[in-house]
């Protein structure tokens, strides 16, 4: 369906900037319940039915909560995008007005940029995943300060520093997994992906609080949403070179240090890694493929229900 009409919002700790397009008209209302009801009734009365934000901070998470329960058609879209539509246009002003303005137009013109909004499940998820890897960093930060100091207070104060983020670190987890566990989807999931050699707890829980996609889409997009799908890059003369890109940085990061346990223990990817590294392929490559290999199974056995099987991995 083509639309003739949308909106676009740009959102900031304390205001809300709406634009329209074609009209190009804007408006501005705080961020906060009075706000955004009136942004809703706005839409409403203006036939708006498709609304894009881009997606950053947790500024817009109540406005797009509300947006979707009000019938609206929303959108989240990585603000790489935006930026490169704003290049295209040729545009270097940089205002919120400007920003909301853009992101209508965007909207007008992109008519795939939407796609099904997480949950209000998924985000809660997907926020206690997050907060587990920043405890996860601040531990290995202060055991990065404790072997750099040998003063007897500054020890002690790191040491305790990390004992207190370690219980919380537990506590997080704790509540992770039951929450995983209580859910009889996501806990079907947890089985099948640790079911797989190289894949472990906390690799399992973040694939599905940061891959809610894992066993819904097909292999390519599994791959790219990861970051470790070849992209091809080839100009004139010059031969076609093929490298990774893009993608959700931690689960990346993830898929990675699965394949690095996949490539000593699991009994159909290690032959390979080997075989690869046998012919010449540098480490990191050859780790990168058998991460896609991981994802990609990962993908096929959760859509299909199917725990892990040995000689059963896809290709």
């Amino acid at each position: 369906m083509t639309l003739s009409l949308a909106a676009g919002i740009d959102a900031g700790q304390k205001f809300l900037d709406v634009g329209f397009a074609p009209s190009g008209k804007t408006f501005r209302v705080a961020n906060a319940p009075a706000g955004i009801a009136n942004i809703i009734q706005r839409l409403a009365a203006a036939g708006v039915k498709r609304v894009i934000l881009e997606a950053i901070g947790p500024y817009a998470q109540r406005l797009v909560q509300a947006l979707s329960l009000a019938g609206f058609e929303v959108g989240l879209v990585n603000p790489r995008r935006i930026k490169a539509f704003r290049d295209a246009e040729g545009l270097r002003a940089k205002t919120d007005r400007l920003d909301a303005r853009l992101i209508a137009r965007f909207a007008l013109v992109m008519q795939e940029a939407i796609r099904p909004l997480p949950s209000a499940e998924q985000m809660q998820l997907k926020a206690l995943s997050l907060r587990r890897r920043q405890l996860v960093e601040m531990i290995a930060m202060e055991k990065t300060r404790l072997k750099q100091t040998d003063d007897p207070l500054l020890l002690e104060s790191h040491r305790e520093v990390i004992a207190d983020l370690s219980v919380l670190l537990v506590k997080i987890e704790a509540e992770l997994q039951s929450r995983i566990e209580n859910d009889p989807e996501l806990a079907k999931t947890l089985a099948i992906l640790t079911s797989i050699p190289g894949i472990g707890q906390r690799i399992a829980t973040l694939l599905i609080t940061d891959l809610p996609e894992l066993g819904k889409t097909d292999r390519k997009a599994i791959a790219s949403l990861a970051g470790v799908a070849p992209h091809i890059s080839q100009s004139g003369n010059m031969p076609p070179r093929a490298s990774i890109a893009g993608g959700r940085p931690c689960v990346r990061t993830a898929a990675y240090m699965a394949a690095l346990v996949a490539s000593r223990h699991n009994p159909n990817l290690k032959p390979e890694y080997d075989a690869m590294r046998n012919a010449g392929k540098p480490a990191k490559v050859a780790l990168v493929a058998i991460a896609r290999k991981l994802l990609v199974t990962a993908n096929a056995l959760v859509k299909s229900g199917q725990l892990f099987e040995k000689k059963k991995i896809a290709s």
